[in-house]
């Protein structure tokens, strides 16, 4: 089964706490319009599935809600890419890897203690955007890793 959007977090600040939005404008080199890293060089849109959530949460003893990890987007499923260069599509946007998405220890904080340990190898990826558009909750995930064109 094709992976969707589950839910879409934004934050106005790094500190501020992150708000629900069904759809977000993603601006290709900027970033998701509203969010925090807007305007950043690389880090535009960071990706967490929702099978790694639970195996955290499962680890942690209590659920973890996807708000409080501070990534943007939470997926159905699928394993994310995470080699730099990598790409995938979310509707019409492409994205490409930029690194590991690691967990803060400031995770342990709003989830409290072991959060950030629970959640090491499952905190997501960062990607830069390649391509402008609308992203939405229900928009099919292609997850299939196509490697970035050859350069001459």
């Amino acid at each position: 089964m094709t992976p969707t959007v589950l839910a879409i977090h934004v934050a106005k600040g790094r500190r501020l706490p992150t708000r629900s939005v069904a759809s977000v404008v993603a601006e290709a080199g900027a970033g998701l319009v509203g969010d925090r890293y807007h305007g950043s060089k690389h880090r535009h849109v960071t990706i967490q599935s929702l099978p790694d959530l639970e195996a955290a949460a499962a680890e942690l003893g209590r659920p973890i809600d996807p708000a409080l990890t501070r990534r943007n987007l939470t997926i159905s499923g699928g394993s994310i890419p995470t080699r730099p260069g990598s790409r995938v599509m979310i509707g019409d946007v492409e994205l490409e890897v930029v690194r590991i998405a690691a967990p803060c220890r400031l995770l342990d904080d709003g989830l409290g203690p072991g959060a950030a340990r629970a959640l090491h190898a499952r905190g997501g990826t960062v990607f830069r955007l390649l391509a402008s558009g609308t992203i939405g909750v229900g928009d099919e995930v292609d997850l299939s890793p196509a490697e970035p064109p050859a350069s001459d």
